[in-house]
């Protein structure tokens, strides 16, 4: 019987691994840990985490001179206090915003925070804060989980509340879990939080203020001062970060200024003035009130320059390069994170942190020609009026400010104790919380639509302030004043959340062609229609795929890239090369990702010698996030590609060095070592990963098919179905699962032959 079910396994596995494929992921900069610092350092906290065997070699040591001193002189960069002269309203303005005060050194004229010994009890430990000989101290947890004593070097933000850094070893500043509370006491504010108060994050825990995920110099260094250069030596694990200006100066928006100064001293005849970057968008526009108590534009739609350099630090997105090229394309510096999960609702509403930019790009707004400074005063960064005032300035009042329009009582009108009217940006403006005190509100400006809250269970922006009554309530209540159901401009929500229930669902596959086509659309929901049809590799999307490669946006061009890796390399080849010498770096570096391996005869006359400089950038922009984990995985992949094998395992164990529990890559090297021929280390790599995270579907579907190629076809059974169990929604490890119970099940029923786990 043995023998029988062998003949008939090998054929049924051989089809197993041709249907499901081998899995290989890629992913954008992320997450990772830290090792333990010395115990005896005073001011220093961990690199990363892990397993000794595994830890990195990094050895904590006190901060040294460079790394308390990070300024430099730059090349073309010579700081705000040069442009006073010249302009003063402007530079007053700024000197009062956020933006100035976005990371100082930390000082009696600084830090907001109370350091005259105050105590916080959080996860079974009191912290501490205190002041001596005109330094700032916080004795909190270390990444050895017992309490250590850490300078503080610099604040961080201002309101509505204010964080920490401490200096780490290699060259990291690390950010506090502790946060003051900015806000009035009125309000709840003056006060010490930890960020993640509900929970009870401790050393080793990937939130914990050691992890990599509150490392400055990667997370946010770039946003919170003026042309930063990381400066990571993935030799030395060590960071050199730099910047022109501690805080978000002039040049963090306008781009170097040494040009500007000589125009204005010689004033030869130049249209940019010197500048990088001209924000003129709204010279000379003009908003004219319709008839229907709406503006409209009378100058052409905005360049979009102005959108664009704030989404640089207001978007979520991974650095492509830095410092940031002002005045370039967005995506010659940043790839933009698309409307997926988990940073957005099927309906494009923020959920996770997005800061602002893509939601903005989704509204009727940004696409009539609003730009951020129309609303935003651009240096002191306040809003231009108060309440509704910055909406009645587009938006008469006497239509759209009235219970005619809103449906609620007027203020004057409310029943004592009743809620009055909503401000505009109550019903247009959902808000999300963030960082247990930011409040942020949605740039999308949509219309409220809570019956595709009922429909779809999305979050329903009436529930903000009717937290009691169900979406249903709503959705009738909306119907009743409209005699209809709402409309909206953004209509891709049921299309998006189909899309991600079912990916490759044909009819959700033809809705988001249509999505992708639709030139009325925004240009972030094409793109996402467009990503997402990687999922459907038909001869109907590639021919959508094909059409969006010649968009004039390069965003789509970007998203049409990603999607054809569904499809087969020797049949896109020749469609995507031309895109690896686009003008837009951003687009370049996806197609040397997708065409890295590819043969290159199949490939255009010339395609050869882009492919090898658009790789080169590829790997640019991940060397440049070499400390992460997922980056060093996705060199991994780019080198196995490219037949460099040893560089791709040196790349896997990095990143596995980095993040010892970063799953993707326990499943690439482990692929890596099947086709080396060394399937027992692949078989050893992926039960040490089970070991670490036993619960992970992937690892456990890996090691099943390892051991089907070793010939354990036995052994292989129990890690199938077991990944079966754990990601029912994951059609290919039922499908695989059945396969083997088939293949090992005699001619009448086995005695544990399963019903299907979930969808075949």
């Amino acid at each position: 019987m043995a023998d029988s079910r062998s003949v008939r396994w090998w054929p049924i596995a051989a089809l197993i691994l041709a249907l499901a494929g081998i899995v290989v992921w890629r992913a954008p900069t992320g997450a990772s840990s830290l090792t333990p610092a010395d115990a005896s350092t005073a001011s220093a906290p961990g690199a990363a985490h892990g397993d000794a065997a595994e830890a990195s070699s990094v050895s904590a040591r006190p901060a040294g001179p460079a790394e308390r001193s990070p300024e430099r002189a730059a090349a073309d960069f010579v700081g705000s206090d040069r442009c006073a002269p010249c302009h003063a309203e402007e530079h007053a303005a700024w000197r009062g915003s956020q933006h100035a005060r976005a990371m100082q050194h930390a000082s009696a004229a600084t830090v907001l925070g109370d350091f005259e010994g105050a105590r916080l009890r959080y996860a079974g430990q009191v912290h501490r804060f205190d002041r001596q000989d005109g330094k700032y101290w916080v004795t909190t947890d270390g990444p050895d989980g017992q309490l250590h004593r850490y300078e503080v070097l610099y604040t961080f933000g201002v309101e509505p509340l204010q964080q920490y850094l401490v200096a780490g070893p290699g060259g990291r500043l690390q950010a506090l879990p502790f946060a003051w509370d900015a806000r009035p006491r009125a309000r709840g504010g003056q006060r010490w939080y930890h960020l993640h108060e509900r929970d009870s994050v401790r050393a080793g825990d990937v939130l914990h203020w050691t992890a990599a995920s509150q490392n400055w110099n990667h997370m946010c260094a770039e946003c919170h001062s003026t042309h930063v250069t990381k400066g990571y030596d993935a030799a030395e694990d060590r960071f050199t970060t730099t910047w022109s200006e501690i805080s978000v100066g002039c040049e963090g928006c306008h781009g170097g200024g040494a040009r500007h100064l000589d125009w204005a001293e010689a004033r030869p005849p130049d249209p940019s003035k010197g500048l990088d970057v001209r924000f003129d968008e709204r010279q000379n526009a003009t908003w004219t009130r319709l008839p229907s108590g709406t503006a409209r534009r009378d100058k052409g739609p905005s360049s979009g320059a102005e959108s664009a350099t704030c989404a640089l630090c207001h978007s979520r997105r991974e650095s492509l390069s830095q410092p940031f090229r002002h005045g370039a394309p967005l995506l010659d510096s940043v790839a933009l994170e698309l409307l997926t999960a988990p940073f957005y609702t099927p309906d494009g509403v923020m959920s996770d942190e997005v800061f602002t930019y893509g939601s903005f790009q989704q509204s009727k707004m940004a696409n009539a020609g609003v730009t951020c400074s129309d609303c935003h005063e651009p240096h002191s960064g306040r809003l231009r009026a108060e309440g509704n005032g910055v909406c009645a300035s587009c938006h008469e009042p006497a239509r759209f400010d009235v219970p005619e329009h809103h449906h609620h009582a007027a203020n004057a009108a409310a029943a004592p104790g009743a809620p009055g009217a909503p401000r505009c940006v109550d019903c247009h403006m959902p808000a999300r919380t963030y960082m247990g005190v930011d409040v942020r509100h949605d740039h999308g400006f949509r219309v409220p639509r809570p019956d595709l809250s009922v429909r779809l269970g999305i979050p329903s922006p009436c529930a903000d302030c009717h937290a009691q009554k169900p979406a249903s309530w709503s959705a009738d209540a909306v119907r009743a004043w409209l005699g209809r159901p709402a409309q909206g401009y953004q209509g891709y929500a049921e299309a998006f959340a189909r899309a991600r229930a079912a990916p490759g669902d044909p009819d959700a596959a033809a809705e988001l062609q249509r999505i992708a086509e639709d030139r009325a659309l925004p240009a972030i929901a094409r793109a996402t229609a467009l990503a997402s049809l990687r999922a459907a590799p038909t001869a109907a999307s590639l021919a959508v795929l094909r059409a969006a490669l010649a968009d004039p946006d390069p965003l789509l061009r970007r998203a049409a890239l990603s999607a054809l890796e569904g499809h087969d390399h020797r049949r896109i080849a020749a469609v995507a090369a031309p895109l690896l010498a686009d003008p837009v770096r951003g687009v370049r570096v996806e197609a040397a990702r997708l065409l890295a391996g590819v043969d290159l005869g199949a490939l255009p006359e010339r395609a050869a010698q882009h492919l090898d400089g658009a790789l080169r950038e590829y790997i640019a922009t991940q060397t440049l996030h070499a400390d992460r984990a997922e980056a060093q995985n996705n060199l991994g992949l780019v080198f196995s590609r490219t037949g460099k094998a040893r560089d791709a395992e040196q790349a896997y164990l990095a990143a596995l060095r980095i993040e010892p529990g970063y799953v993707p890559t326990y499943v690439n090297l482990a692929d890596l070592y099947r086709v080396l021929g060394r399937d027992a280390d692949g078989v050893a790599l992926l039960r040490r990963g089970i070991a670490r995270l036993p619960e992970q579907a992937e690892l456990l579907h890996a090691l099943g098919l390892a051991l089907v190629r070793q010939g354990h076809r036995d052994n292989a059974l129990e890690p199938l179905k077991r990944a079966a169990e754990l990601a029912p929604e994951q059609a290919r490890f039922q499908i695989v699962y059945q396969a083997a119970l088939a293949a090992l099940r005699p001619s009448g029923p086995a005695p544990h032959a399963q019903p299907p786990l979930g969808r075949p």
